[in-house]
């Protein structure tokens, strides 16, 4: 079987008991495959036709599905799609980045319907929580109503925000500092009745890859994010890896060249993010004179900014282009898919360089994983977050991980 193609094996249980979980099969069923008529669904999950026509109306009861137009023209009766409908759930998922604060609320599809966001320097926890409790109250606004079918809220943050505070200069480095001895997901926790969950912002992002973008297709992957600093995560047979300490597609720290024998006692091997992160582009615009976030925008690859731009591509694709190679020989890779908060153009130019800089790499003995550009965009994070109290509410893995058996 073609391991980027995944076959739906979602079958339910007719005992007694079991009705949650059925339920979560049922809504997973038509999640994959569309508007569904009972009697399909009822051959899909192989329960038998009156426990879905329970559950069917029990749904349709409880608001979370919606009857479409009847399909005629077919042998027998007039069939009546069933599908998922969009205002039957909601889930608000928060990004604490090094750049920036993201607020979004998700649809029962998945779907973004409202966003806030608020950018600054570096991360000060005395200003962050307020601007939390701010974005909350103004998202609520905005739903209005709809914000009662509102199910839980998803965290996501570097696990780590007071690592590699030095890189960001001695004031944010002591604003940083302070991140060690807080409990972020408490805090949050305190400022909601919402339940809360946590993931790595980049296995969050890997995530919502994984339910919205190619994970849907692609089996095995390694999903590369882009921002101030680079990070991923890891998809094998369909399922995020996240490892004992939440570490497993932690590719920021990937060493990516060696420790000369003539370096100084003490010298470290580069690691990725230092090589291919947004910041160090940032920085270099900063020293010449220019708008460090112009790497969000498509002005970046105008030709004032060329040299600037040229030589931070040809040390990012290098380093990226070297993982890329580490990580086929050690996991089987269907794809690598790289994705960031970067500029569309200059994601566009990543992804071409590194394509080139791995033709430099030879991939004997081993499969050489296509290179994809993810298809979720700059607010994966945020959206992953959001993705992850709907589905632990709603479908059948309640780690959200398992998106479906492989038959």
């Amino acid at each position: 079987m073609n391991s980027t193609t995944p076959t739906a094996a979602m079958r339910g249980s007719n005992h007694v008991g079991m009705r949650q979980f059925n339920e979560r099969i049922v809504l997973q069923a038509i999640r994959h495959h569309g508007a569904i008529p009972k009697a399909d669904l009822a051959r899909l999950t192989q329960l038998s036709t009156q426990t879905v026509a329970i559950i069917v109306n029990r749904l349709l009861d409880d608001g979370l599905l919606i009857k479409q137009e009847r399909v005629r023209g077919k042998i027998g009766q007039p069939s009546v799609p069933l599908s998922l409908n969009p205002q039957g759930a909601f889930s608000v998922g928060i990004q604490v980045g090094r750049r920036n604060l993201e607020l979004l609320v998700a649809n029962f599809l998945g779907q973004p319907v409202q966003r806030v966001e608020v950018r600054y320097d570096y991360p000060d926890p005395d200003d962050l929580f307020a601007s939390i409790a701010q974005g909350m109250q103004t998202l609520q606004n905005k739903m209005g109503d709809m914000w009662s079918r509102t199910v839980g809220l998803g965290l996501t943050a570097p696990l780590s925000l007071h690592k590699w505070a030095d890189l960001m200069g001695d004031q944010a480095a002591s604003a940083l500092a302070r991140w060690e001895h807080i409990d972020l997901t408490a805090q949050v926790q305190a400022l909601t009745d919402l339940p809360v969950v946590f993931a790595k912002d980049t296995t969050a992002a890997c995530v919502a890859e994984l339910l919205q973008g190619h994970g849907r297709h692609v089996r095995n992957f390694l999903y590369v994010f882009v921002g101030t600093f680079i990070g991923g995560g890891l998809v094998l047979s369909g399922h995020i890896v996240n490892g004992d300490r939440g570490n497993a597609g932690a590719i920021g720290s990937l060493p990516v060249g060696w420790v000369s024998p003539r370096a100084k006692r003490g010298g470290k091997a580069t690691q990725l993010l230092q090589l291919a992160s947004g910041w160090q582009l940032e920085q270099a615009l900063l020293a010449a004179g220019h708008n460090p976030l112009l790497i969000h925008h498509n002005d970046i690859m105008d030709a004032a900014y060329a040299p600037i731009c040229q030589a931070w591509l040809a040390q990012a694709s290098q380093a990226l282009a070297m993982t890329v190679a580490g990580s086929a020989a050690m996991l089987d890779l269907d794809a690598v898919v790289i994705d960031g908060s970067l500029g569309a153009s200059l994601m566009s130019a990543l992804m071409a360089a590194t394509q080139d800089a791995l033709a430099q790499y030879s991939f004997d003995g081993m499969h050489q994983p296509q290179l994809l550009a993810g298809q979720v965009g700059p607010h994966a994070r945020v959206l992953g977050g959001a993705l992850l109290p709907m589905h632990s509410q709603f479908f059948p893995d309640k780690d959200i991980f398992l998106k479906q058996d492989g038959a």
